[in-house]
């Protein structure tokens, strides 16, 4: 393999995880105001599934495509014209999202609802699933000595989502009561641990009795199964009948009306995402009866992943790592996260010479 060239996990087609294949390609060199990245973990995302399967085509069918929008590694490249004080060789992350810079939300300080141009690293623009990534410099984020390269892949996305969610747009307050969904997945893994911090009390549903006991360990109070009970039904049983004040949705289908149910009176819903459908359906009268809200977030912002880096200092926030594949595993890697093994994030390690 030459200097010119890299390993890559990447897609000619939409199709199962088998469509990935661990190829040689080019190897990105860094335009104006862009930096590449020498790529040490990448993990694995809901939307890279998604992306992979066709159900989310934000690359427009441009193959052969890169996926991977969080990543930690080392900057091997800064290109011309980059103005912030980075070097060669600095332990770093990245915000995935690349905004036009120019629009009307954008220089509002929205950079996550621009409305022109808005792209992620790795679903819209080559990813990390690779031995290098290109990305612009004003979207890398440094990373504590403390921080292994695995922890800061399993960081940027959910824990930024999560953020975002629960603090930003739910304003989520001590003393309340708080549904996580989804219990096992890197989002809600990061929403029980911003939500606990906030001093909530925390229930979560999951399908596993070892994924509640998992999501006990890190701060959960309150776990219900949902292959074993009605999660709504418990919830009012446990309440008195009164409900949470916030869900954090990110699931979708059938989920959806359940979760808005589950809610007190002037409680809210935030969502995030239809993992398992976008399309929902329920009785508007819980909304408008109960004078609920539902709370659209979409991604992050820049600096709301600095905001946290004081919290991973100090431990207050710990990314959790399920388990590593080699990159050139990629397909193993989706198979794994499609059957919702997981407990946290599933992460790729590309192989370097050194």
């Amino acid at each position: 393999m030459s200097a010119q060239s890299m390993m890559a996990a990447v897609y000619h087609d939409y199709g199962p995880p088998e469509v990935l294949r661990y190829e040689e390609i080019a190897r990105p060199t860094a335009g104006l105001g862009e930096v590449i990245v020498k790529v040490r973990a990448v993990s694995v995302n809901a939307f890279d599934l998604m992306a992979r399967e066709g159900r989310y085509t934000p690359n427009k069918g441009r193959f052969p495509h890169i996926l991977g929008a969080d990543f930690g590694g080392e900057l091997a490249e800064i290109g011309p014209g980059v103005q912030r004080p980075l070097e060669a060789g600095q332990r770093v992350t990245s915000w995935w999202v690349v905004p036009c810079g120019y629009c009307e939300q954008c220089l509002g300080g929205n950079w996550n609802r621009c409305a022109l141009d808005y792209r992620y690293i790795g679903a819209h623009l080559h990813g990390a699933y690779a031995q290098y990534v290109k990305v612009p410099a004003i979207n890398i984020v440094p990373i504590p000595d403390e921080m292994s390269f695995e922890e800061a892949a399993a960081f940027p996305t959910a824990y930024g989502t999560a953020w975002h969610m629960l603090v930003t747009r739910a304003r989520v307050a001590p003393g309340e009561d708080v549904l996580i969904q989804a219990a096992g997945s890197g989002v809600s893994v990061a929403g029980i641990q911003i939500a606990k911090l906030a001093g909530a009390r925390v229930f979560v549903t999951s399908s596993t009795t070892e994924k509640l006991e998992r999501a006990r360990q890190i701060g959960a109070d309150i776990t219900i199964n949902y292959k074993q009970q009605d999660f709504r039904d418990e919830i009012m049983r446990i309440t008195g009948k009164r409900g949470v004040d916030l869900v954090f949705e990110h699931v979708g289908g059938d989920v959806f009306e359940a979760s808005i149910r589950s809610l007190t009176r002037g409680g809210r819903l935030v969502t995030c995402g239809g993992t398992a459908d976008y399309t929902v359906k329920f009785n508007i009268a819980h909304v408008f009866h109960k004078e609920l809200t539902i709370i659209g977030s979409n991604s992050a912002t820049r600096g709301e992943l600095d905001v946290m880096m004081p919290l991973l200092r100090a431990g207050k926030l710990k990314p959790i790592v399920d388990r590593t594949f080699p990159l050139s595993e990629a397909a193993e890697a989706h198979r794994y996260v499609d059957g919702r093994h997981q407990f946290g994030k599933v992460i790729l390690l590309p192989e370097h010479a050194a």
